[in-house]
């Protein structure tokens, strides 16, 4: 399984800023090994999803042209301190990883 996710979210009057740090390789599929001259197989995530008290709030694709470790900020208008977020990515193996935070 991925090394957990980083997420930060705040208060700022009656909107949530949240900031996400995902841990995840992001291959191509098109960038050949230094070493074995071999494609490095793709590996990228494919869908970002994110709840607040179980509500959804957004749901993004990606492909395999976003950088290795992405990062990704949004705002949620009506959150207030205490409410729990939860983000889930799935990735094109079929690999997910979901965490959670409170707003503070």
């Amino acid at each position: 399984m991925a090394e957990p996710m980083k997420i930060r979210a705040t208060m700022a009057g009656d909107t949530a800023d949240i900031k996400v740090l995902m841990n995840h390789p992001m291959e191509t599929g098109q960038r050949k090994d230094a070493k074995t001259g071999q494609l490095v197989p793709a590996h990228y995530i494919t869908e970002v999803t994110a709840t607040v008290n179980g509500a959804a709030v957004l749901k993004a694709g990606m492909g395999g042209g976003v950088s290795k470790n992405p990062y990704l900020g949004f705002k949620v208008k009506g959150a207030k301190a205490g409410d729990k977020v939860a983000v889930s990515w799935v990735d094109n193996t079929g690999d997910k990883r979901t965490d959670e935070t409170t707003v503070g």
